[in-house]
């Protein structure tokens, strides 16, 4: 496993590397979705969503969400979707502000593939249990955290991963498959890998010139019956906080990325070889689809945090948000003043009044960890967490601009409407403390076509409907 110095090291190559394919072109895609050029053509390794939150039925916990592979349609066979085999699927914790992981949850994948040449199917009859005989095609998981030396500590050796819901007829009971893929860990908590529901919901027509120039493209979840690879993790609070210390270092940044390794191609066979890379990242949601340009987003993917500061071309698309423009120019809504020192603290360092910003409140900066040394603080890129706040009963989708300060930009629950949110503070609502009463409706996509659920994994079970048939 790299070590710090390694992995900061190894960053200047990947740059280099992802800036000379920038030029390959691609597909772009929407919400977190295939964003990049590159990343387009490599699904199966693509970050699309990051969530953190207090566990709202185990507030001693905070549960950790990543998803992969977007835009799945459900009726996706006879290969449907599984996870890379040659790749290092991440979820990283920041406790000291410093941009760089204190701590990594890392998992890897095998496959145990018992079709062979007998059948096509998935599976070869109903499967009523995660391991029943019916089920061909399974993959297994190894759980490990590192740390910021490099060192590793397995946490699960050998998890199922729930596999894809291939239909009612295969999958008669599918909550059964996946209450059995969740594993426990230990010191407590449990983890869940396996297909979901795309908990992402939005109308994804905002790059039609913004909801067509007029508002008129919205209302529509054009993410609705598509489904995604997830890993979620839930654990004690102080196994995340710096020192093991939630009540004095509440605060956490997290983000995900993918590493892979090189393919050697030959014929009917892929080849893993060569070292590690990083490939895919996320942390805050639309920032490399709405903040970053065609440029530099394939670079924004193989850069860790740690170098978010030093890429100006990136600091500027943050302090000039080239939306706020576009809105200016298509609805005729004035853009506020720049810099945008607001999305500097909500994007980059958190928002906190020792951060020196225009939002004066104590929320979620690691700079309000106890134990946290000032002078080591890099702004960077990731989705902060502040694990004192409590619970909200009747949470807002705004978020903290709802005047609910467990929502986003306060780590990310299930619920929030992230666009909504991103609109409103990129339009400055976080400087006035009021929304702009002429984008207050938003893209009317408030919540997720089916109802999350009430303990982890929290996420919706994966649809099984084509979604040409919606």
């Amino acid at each position: 496993m790299p070590t710090r110095r390694q992995r900061l090291g190894r960053t200047v190559g990947v740059l280099a590397a992802v800036a000379v394919a920038a030029a390959v072109p691609g597909i772009s895609g929407a919400s977190s979705h295939r964003e990049a050029p590159l990343i387009a053509a490599d699904p199966y390794v693509d970050n699309t969503d990051v969530y953190a939150f207090v566990s709202p039925d185990n507030q001693d916990t905070v549960t950790l969400v990543a998803n992969w592979f977007g835009l799945q349609e459900p009726n996706g066979g006879p290969n449907f979707y599984p996870w890379a085999t040659d790749a290092r699927y991440d979820i990283n914790i920041d406790a000291d502000g410093d941009a760089v992981p204190d701590q990594t949850f890392r998992v890897t994948f095998t496959t145990d593939d018992r079709r062979g040449k007998d059948t096509f199917l998935y599976n070869k009859g109903p499967v009523k249990s995660i391991n029943d005989p019916n089920l061909l095609f399974r993959q297994n998981y190894k759980l490990e955290v590192v740390d910021s030396a490099g060192k590793s500590k397995t946490l699960v050796q050998s998890g199922r991963a729930a596999p894809s819901n291939t239909g009612w007829a295969s999958f008669p009971n599918f909550q059964t498959i996946r209450d059995q893929a969740i594993s426990k860990l230990p010191g407590g908590g449990q983890v869940y890998v396996g297909p979901a529901d795309d908990s992402f919901f939005l109308d994804l027509r905002v790059f039609d010139l913004l909801y067509g120039g007029n508002l008129q493209e919205v209302n529509q979840d054009t993410l609705m019956g598509y489904n995604v690879n997830t890993i979620a993790i839930q654990v004690p609070k102080s196994m995340l906080a710096l020192k093991g210390d939630a009540k004095r270092n509440p605060v956490i940044g997290v983000w995900s990325d993918t590493e892979k390794r090189t393919l050697k191609l030959d014929p009917g066979k892929a080849t893993p070889q060569g070292p590690f890379v990083q490939v895919s990242r996320l942390g805050n949601p639309l920032v490399n689809e709405v903040v970053s340009s065609a440029a530099i987003k394939d670079a924004f993917n193989g850069l860790e945090p740690v170098n978010d500061g030093k890429v100006q071309a990136l600091l500027d698309r943050v302090t000039n948000p080239e939306l706020a423009r576009l809105i200016e120019a298509i609805y005729g809504i004035k853009a506020p003043m720049t810099p945008r020192n607001d999305l500097v603290e909500i994007f980059l360092t958190g928002i906190t009044t020792k951060a020196g910003g225009p939002i004066k409140v104590d929320l979620n900066s690691q700079l309000m960890n106890a134990d946290v040394n000032p002078k080591k603080f890099s702004p960077s890129e990731m989705l902060r967490l502040n694990m004192s706040t409590p619970v909200t009963e009747k949470p807002n989708r705004l978020g903290v601009l709802g005047g609910d300060l467990q929502g986003f930009p306060n780590g990310r629950r299930l619920t929030d409407d992230v666009v909504d949110i991103s609109i409103q503070a990129v339009e400055g609502a976080a400087l006035t403390g009021k929304l702009v009463p002429a984008l207050a409706k938003g893209d009317r996509v408030n919540a997720n076509d089916v109802r999350f659920g009430d303990k982890f994994p929290y996420l919706a079970l994966p649809s099984t409907k084509a979604v040409n048939s919606r």
